[in-house]
Parts: C-alpha cells; sequence; structure tokens
C-alpha cells in the first residue's frame, strides 16, 4: 500500500489497523540532540485519545506511547524514531454483521473497489486512530519548532452552525471545555447542540483552526511544493477533512483587489503588513505574518439511524451501525490538524536550508 509516508528531509511512515495489535509510526529525518521523551509524545496523544468526553466514543484507550529507537539519554540521535501504540480496547463483533456492507460516507466501497480486499474492523487504515502516528510525529516537529521559536496552535472555530466571531476569541480557555474553542459560552452552545444531535441518533462536523506564530518569511518551495499548498495537502489528508481556506480563503473570492491586498509598512527595519488576508503566505512562500488556514472537517459517518445502502453482492440493503463513535470529531482532531501543520513547516524549513550558498557556507564554510 503507498501512501502512508509523508514529508522530504523531516518525514513520517505511519502504520498499523484500528483492530491490530498495534499501530504507530516512523519519524526520519529528525535532528540529533533535539530532547525528546515519552512524556513529550503522550501529551500529545492525550489530546485526541477517545473517552475524553460524553461527546467522543466510549472506546477504553490508554494511547500509552513507547519509544522504540531514535532516542538515547533523553535525546534524539539522528536515526529514525519509532514510536508503537498498542490497541487494547477492540471490539471486532460490533462489525460482524455489516462486514458485507458498504457503509455510507465510508471508504468501505472504495477500498475493495481498489484492493478487492479490506479490513472490515472499524475501517483498517482508515479509522481514525489512524492518526495516532501522525500525533506522535507531531509532538516531535512541535518539540524542534519551539526550538526555532515557532509555535503552532490549533482549536475548534465552529461545531455546526455554532461559530466564534475572532473577536471573541480567549485563548487561554481553549482547554477548559472539551470542545477545544477558544470560548467557553460558545462552547456551550455548541454543547447543547451536541445534546439534541446525539438525541436523534445523528453526528455534527465543524471548522478547526490553526495559526503559526513565529515563522521567518521566505519559506516554501516554487512551484510544486508552496507552503500553503504544502499545508493544504497535509491537512486534506486528514480523513474527516473536506475542506481548507489559508487566509480570508473563499472569501477573498467576493473582495475587491483593494480590499484584499494587504499593504506593507517598516518597522524598526522589519518588512510588517497592514492586514492578513493572505494568511501568512504570498506566492507561496511564508511573509513573516501569522499563518492563519482552517479545516472543514465532516459529520462522523457513523451514526445509529437506519440508512440505505448496497453489499458486496450488489444487492440494496439497509444498514444499521451499531458500536462505539464519536458524535463529533471536531475536538479529537484539533491535535491532529496541529501536528500534521508542524511536521509539514518542521520538513520546509530543513529543506530551506539549501535555498542559499550562504547558508550552507554558515555550516560548511
Amino acid at each position: 500500500m503507498a501512501g502512508s509516508t509523508y514529508g522530504n528531509l523531516f518525514s513520517i511512515t505511519t502504520w498499523g489497523e484500528s483492530h491490530g495489535p498495534a499501530i504507530g509510526v516512523v519519524i526520519d529525518g529528525c535532528p540529533a540532540g533535539l530532547p525528546l521523551t515519552e512524556d513529550d509524545v503522550q501529551q500529545f496523544l492525550n489530546r485526541r485519545k477517545p473517552g475524553q468526553s460524553k461527546y467522543t466514543t466510549a472506546r477504553s484507550e490508554a494511547d500509552k506511547a513507547l519509544l522504540l529507537s531514535g532516542v538515547f539519554e533523553g535525546v534524539t540521535t539522528g536515526t529514525p524514531i519509532s514510536v508503537i501504540v498498542h490497541n487494547q480496547d477492540q471490539r471486532s463483533r460490533d462489525y460482524q454483521k455489516i462486514k458485507d456492507c458498504y457503509r455510507p460516507g465510508h471508504a468501505d466501497y472504495t477500498f475493495d473497489a481498489k484492493y478487492g480486499i479490506r479490513d472490515y474492523r472499524g475501517g483498517g487504515r482508515t479509522s481514525g486512530r489512524e492518526t495516532i502516528g501522525r500525533v506522535a510525529a507531531g509532538a516531535v516537529a512541535s518539540k524542534l519548532l519551539q526550538r526555532l521559536g515557532i509555535r503552532v496552535m490549533a482549536y475548534t472555530k465552529a461545531i455546526g452552525s455554532i461559530t466564534i466571531p475572532e473577536t471573541e476569541y480567549d485563548y487561554g480557555c481553549i482547554n477548559d471545555n472539551p470542545l477545544y474553542m477558544p470560548n467557553n459560552e460558545y462552547a456551550k452552545k455548541a454543547a447543547d447542540c451536541l445534546e439534541k444531535c446525539v438525541k436523534n441518533q445523528d453526528s455534527m462536523g465543524g471548522i478547526i483552526e490553526c495559526v503559526i506564530d513565529g515563522m521567518p518569511a521566505g519559506i516554501g518551495e516554487p512551484v510544486f511544493h508552496k507552503l500553503d499548498a504544502a499545508l493544504s495537502k497535509a491537512l486534506m489528508s486528514i480523513g474527516a477533512v473536506k475542506g481548507v481556506e489559508i487566509g480570508d480563503g473563499f472569501q477573498a473570492a467576493c473582495a475587491a483587489g483593494s480590499k484584499n491586498n494587504d499593504g506593507f509598512y517598516m518597522e524598526k527595519g522589519k518588512v510588517c503588513k497592514r492586514s492578513n488576508h493572505s494568511g501568512g503566505t504570498l506566492g507561496g512562500l511564508s511573509d513573516g505574518s501569522q499563518i492563519v488556514l482552517r479545516a472543514a472537517v465532516k459529520p462522523t459517518p457513523s451514526i445509529s439511524q437506519d440508512q440505505e445502502t448496497v453489499n458486496v453482492y450488489g444487492e440494496d440493503t439497509p444498514i444499521t451501525i451499531t458500536g462505539r463513535h464519536d458524535p463529533v470529531i471536531v475536538p479529537r482532531a484539533v491535535v491532529v490538524v496541529e501536528s500534521m501543520a508542524a511536521i509539514t513547516i518542521a520538513d520546509l524549513l530543513m529543506t530551506n536550508m539549501s535555498a542559499r550558498v550562504e547558508y550552507l557556507e554558515r555550516i560548511y564554510g
């Protein structure tokens, strides 16, 4: 199966299935000398593990990270870092009755069309548990970026129709509510909507916003690996994400150039912008301002309502999905978005080291 590796210099390969014995990631290209412990990785995994609230699946997983290689005496060695997380609470029997049915909104049909075989237990590689490897790698990438003064932060901007205006953000309360929203009042409104949704045996989607501070200007690789293109690919590779926008995104299509352009000015010898409609990128390169991107996350496809589908024999059939599923994917996907953004930025920063002769001269000259 191709497609499980992401990145060029800082690269990750995720492996494992939802109902297999374990799941994990191999991280290659992390520089030697970076302080790293299992607790650093665990803090990230704790943000996505199930069972944190009534809005997540009841599947009971500790998601305990074990570092198998690449770290010695608390620092990275420059060799591949391997992280494994053992699955402990699989209930494959929940899928036995529907193993021959194509679940609406899932990749059952498309996997059969591609491979002629699929792991029906929780979706195999298409399960949300695949993101464990991404998050473990994101913890390493984020620690590397912190050394460079770069901070990546994601949070829930919207659940269903409940959207927090930027003027109402309070980043200090993101971890105070189970939805990871930067406003507790809006989080309560969203929770009330979710309660009604759960009673109707339904699910909801939402929007995750991610901001990156401390980025130097000029990061990105034109023409086909632009910063915004790389970030978009990274987020679109997350299973539930159906759309990505940067800066004003689709709203820019409705604006006049005089409003959409970000004027420049000088301050203390530095080029600055008076606005940030571009979201921190120009011509596919970082412009030194805050990078702002958003991911649209679809509703959880596994719902308890009766639905119509077909089976592997080409027959129309009703389907009722049972088991343990998140009524909303968004809260647990926040750290996944943050991780993929961090991995992408780390990779592009390392690639940029060869952009000028003077950069190489600083090291080898």
